[in-house]
């Protein structure tokens, strides 16, 4: 009884002393805190094997459930609740995601900040209890992000990379991480710290800032900053660099053919930078480096790359966490019982979305109760996960879900958002911009909410406005339809999304009636590449509202363009160009 009460007090006494202890607390030589250390001496094995785990919940509420939502967490964890989840794993973290994955955890933001209490009031019921790193993908732009409107939707990377604004990449990533954090969400899986110097990347594209080493290494130790600033964690991905990829590693492994010169150049500046700018968290990439490791490992199971390169060639000794452990490049050749075991041994601390979780955590835990995973290298993850959670103050985690219903969206924030966005347009080609008295205008190409949010726009400067969308892949009926209401206009404006032979044909159509035409490159702006006739080109880099309202502010030279191209457009324009009406 003395023993089992002296254990209680002890768990008791950790809780109190990591409450009260500052964020930031001061660490020993070695980098381990006393109040870590206590909490390590109190915490059982499989304890801190939960800590390892970041884990997705379904539905929107921690405590009641649909049956829709009972039947996802009960597929994969065999419980009902998201309270439930946390309560069985005891996991170090939980990812939220929206409805395109399944029951959403993001609604509204009154109801973010609701489910984010109830998950840390779960996971402070433990018997050690730690709370849980809430984190989620919410990169800006319009490709990887889980909280929409009201959220602010600042722009995307390769947009900031157009702006080549430090200022404006610290405040955007500042509103990003400022409205995370009123609604409970305390790490971002942000900023994209990848080069993309490979055109035809399928993966990362305009989530990277650009081409060049030396503007993507600006922009992410900008976003870092801002990211601290707003009160949430920071994880620069994806190590070690996923820019030079022809495969997107959801589906399978792509492998990076980089020299050891060329990843010193092109690859590891902006990681190195994201180091020294304090940066929380790395995550790692399913990509082959034969330069680093020639076994063909994926780098998230691959001890050279992980240990080698990152830990000791980098010298980082932060959090390193895997990409999630169910995409293609890494369950190709890792089943549920290995990939996590296989990680964790390369170097990472916290493994994410390993699937057939109950095959997972047993697989690491009997690692650890066999010995092929030493105790010690379970203290040291384990200890990372902890500081980094006193470092942001987590053990005081809950949040005010009025008060995120004021910060979410903010008119200050809503007004950042176009300002900055005003900064990222780029003009390829101007040809009869900007337009005087549009007069008739007639909207097509890609994307029902693009083509109608642009055509609203133009509409409120007076012109009268025909939307015509074509879809993804444009039939010839739909071309032929497009052509058609052409007929005279006095503009047309097209939008393309990564054009396909389609779409192309789409805009080769237009050209053809002889009626002046815009393309805008709504997504990657190497599209011109596919028609370099036309005589007047924008590339936007996203669609959301704000940069299609920007877009039509150049469009009519309410708005000088500034962008500059932050990747060449290949045989065509080189890296930085970018024309002006000044």
């Amino acid at each position: 009884m003395r023993s089992r009460w002296s254990a209680r007090a002890g768990v008791a006494l950790v809780a109190i002393v990591a409450l009260l202890a500052p964020p930031g607390v001061a660490q020993a030589t070695d980098g381990v805190s006393a109040v870590v250390r206590a909490m390590l001496r109190h915490m059982t094995v499989r304890e801190k094997v939960g800590q390892l785990f970041v884990v997705e919940v379904y539905g929107p509420d921690a405590e009641s459930v649909t049956p829709a939502v009972a039947a996802r967490n009960q597929a994969l964890y065999g419980v009902d609740t998201p309270a439930q989840v946390v309560a069985k794993y005891q996991p170090g973290g939980v990812i939220y995601f929206d409805a395109r994955r399944g029951p959403a955890n993001v609604q509204n933001p009154r109801q973010i900040a609701t489910l984010s209490n109830g998950l840390q009031r779960a996971a402070l019921r433990r018997r050690v209890p730690i709370p849980l790193l809430i984190s989620t993908d919410q990169e800006g732009g319009a490709v990887v992000y889980r909280l929409t409107a009201p959220a602010t939707a600042m722009p995307g990377n390769m947009a900031l990379g157009a702006a080549r604004s430090t200022a404006a990449a610290r405040k955007s990533a500042r509103v990003i991480g400022a409205e995370l954090a009123s609604v409970g969400i305390n790490q971002d899986y942000a900023p994209v710290a990848d080069v993309n110097v490979n055109p035809a990347n399928p993966v990362i594209g305009v989530r990277s800032a650009g081409a060049d080493a030396g503007l993507v290494s600006s922009m992410v130790g900008a976003q870092v900053d801002g990211y601290h600033a707003g009160g949430v964690a920071t994880v620069a991905k994806h190590f070690p660099g996923h820019g030079d990829t022809a495969v997107d590693s959801h589906f399978g492994l792509p492998e990076v053919t980089h020299t050891r010169a060329q990843l010193d150049a092109i690859d590891l500046p902006p990681f190195r930078t994201a180091i020294r700018r304090g940066v929380d968290t790395i995550m790692t990439a399913h990509v082959v480096l034969r330069s680093v490791d020639p076994s063909g490992a994926p780098a998230t199971m691959s001890r050279p790359i992980l240990t080698g390169l990152l830990r000791e060639d980098l010298g980082y000794d932060g959090l390193i966490v895997t990409d999630a452990l169910d995409m293609g490049g890494a369950t190709a050749d890792y089943p549920p019982a290995v990939a996590p075991v296989r990680a964790f041994q390369a170097g990472a601390d916290q493994l994410v979305l390993a699937p057939q979780m109950d095959t997972a955590f047993g697989a690491v835990l009997n690692a650890v109760n066999s010995g092929e995973i030493s105790r010690k290298r379970l203290d040291e993850s384990v200890a990372r996960i902890l500081t980094l959670k006193l470092k942001r103050g987590l053990w005081r985690p809950f949040v005010d879900p009025a008060r995120a219903e004021r910060v979410v969206g903010s008119a200050g924030h809503k007004a950042a958002e176009q300002q900055i966005t005003d900064q990222t347009i780029t003009m390829v080609k101007k040809d009869g911009l900007p337009v005087a008295d549009a007069g008739k205008v007639l909207v097509t190409g890609w994307g029902v909410t693009t083509t109608s949010t642009l055509g609203a726009a133009i509409g409120r400067r007076g012109s009268a406005v025909t939307v015509r969308e074509t879809g993804a892949t444009p039939t010839q009926a739909s071309i032929d339809a497009a052509v058609a209401a052409a007929q005279n206009q006095d503009l047309i404006v097209v939008s393309t999304m990564n054009a396909n032979a389609a779409q192309q044909s789409l805009v080769r159509a237009l050209l053809a009636t002889g009626r002046p035409v815009v393309v805008a490159a709504v997504r990657n702006p190497y599209d011109i590449a596919l028609f370099p006739e036309v005589k007047a080109y924008l590339a936007s880099y996203g669609y959301t509202a704000a940069s299609l309202e920007s877009l039509t502010r150049v469009l009519f030279g309410e708005v000088d363009p500034v962008g500059k191209l932050p990747v060449a457009i290949p045989s065509l324009y080189p890296y930085g160009y970018g024309l002006s009406y000044h």
